[in-house]
């Protein structure tokens, strides 16, 4: 039986509710639009650290640009609960190395399932660090991420790291509409690509 994330997400979220409590959230970013409506969504429930590790960007003037447009949508939010700001390291080595052998693949495949886990391995390792109660990731607004091996990387990571995982699938409730809604709003840039090399050149 398929899971329903959202339905978990918001569970969640009712429970901590109705307890009085704010969590902390560790939440990965691979873009300020992506990013958008999953600030506007979650920062009405958590306090959130927003970490952007994306060594897969290509070339190095996309990653210094989508860098910026992260930090100046955080500026300009108003979120209801703290938004502050984290940027990776940006080790192109560490993308290449895992998905060595991996370069002719198809995009949607297992080299993004590599990335993915990547990405997802330093949120949980930043979230265990900061002592944050959750960590996720933005990725799964994009129709063209599998959300279910998202949440699945995030899981596995969770018991690894001992933090847990915000289970996620954040293009529902028409998610992904309200990015792109937000990203006009606020004069985004908008990439046509994922990020790396193999997907600008697909």
């Amino acid at each position: 039986m398929k899971r329903n994330y959202q339905a978990q997400t918001d569970a969640l979220i009712a429970a901590h509710a109705a307890a009085g409590e704010v969590p902390s959230l560790l939440l990965h970013s691979c873009c300020a639009p992506c990013s958008s409506y999953v600030l506007e969504y979650l920062s009405e429930y958590f306090t959130i650290t927003v970490l952007y590790y994306n060594p897969n960007i290509y070339p190095d003037e996309e990653y210094f640009h989508r860098v910026k447009e992260q930090q100046a949508f955080i500026r300009r939010f108003p979120a209801k609960h703290p938004v502050t700001f984290v940027e990776g390291a940006f080790d192109k080595d560490r993308f290449y190395e895992t998905v060595k052998g991996m370069e002719d693949m198809p995009e949607g495949g297992e080299r993004c399932f590599r990335c993915y886990e990547m990405r997802l391995r330093e949120a949980a390792e930043q979230a265990r660090a900061m002592g944050a109660d959750y960590f996720c990731t933005t990725l799964s607004i994009s129709p063209l991420k599998n959300a279910e091996k998202l949440n699945e990387i995030g899981e596995r990571l969770a018991l690894e790291y001992g933090v847990r995982y915000l289970p996620s699938d954040f293009k529902k409730k028409n998610g992904y509409k309200r990015s792109v809604e937000l990203s006009r709003e606020y004069g985004m840039y908008r990439q046509d690509y994922c990020g790396c090399v193999f997907s600008k050149n697909g």
